[in-house]
């Protein structure tokens, strides 16, 4: 799966653009009511990931139940997030390393651990 195959599929499921904020190549997932990102593509070198090669590798960033993150973290291509909370995001390689279904399921438990928590109704007893 690669970034433009997220960008369509998050188009059709979430209505979600990508945004660029930093002016570059690297893209924001974000919800439109709370503002909050549920998913980050970003290029670098995959070294920074831990591997001994340095050429460039899109990861996808994504939020994720903390329990699940170990078990992530043993299967090929996953990684400790990039510039984000290791203990709530994981990095997911966008070379073919991880099954579409899986990326897939990744980004929508990430759509709904950031989406905007709906306010309890309080009735007062008069």
């Amino acid at each position: 799966m690669n970034r433009q195959t997220i960008f369509d599929w998050v188009k059709k499921q979430y209505g979600t653009d990508p945004e660029y904020p930093w002016r570059d190549h690297n893209a924001v997932l974000r919800h439109d009511d709370n503002q909050k990102w549920y998913g980050v593509i970003l290029e670098i070198g995959m070294d920074k990931l831990g591997l001994t090669d340095r050429d460039l590798v899109d990861v996808l960033n994504v939020k994720c139940d903390p329990n699940l993150i170990g078990l992530l973290r043993t299967k090929p291509g996953f990684h400790p997030a990039y510039h984000m909370n290791k203990e709530k995001w994981i990095s997911v390689r966008l070379d073919g390393s991880v099954p579409v279904e899986e990326i897939e399921n990744l980004i929508a438990q990430s759509f709904e651990l950031t989406k905007a928590k709906k306010k309890k109704c309080v009735q007062k007893s008069y």
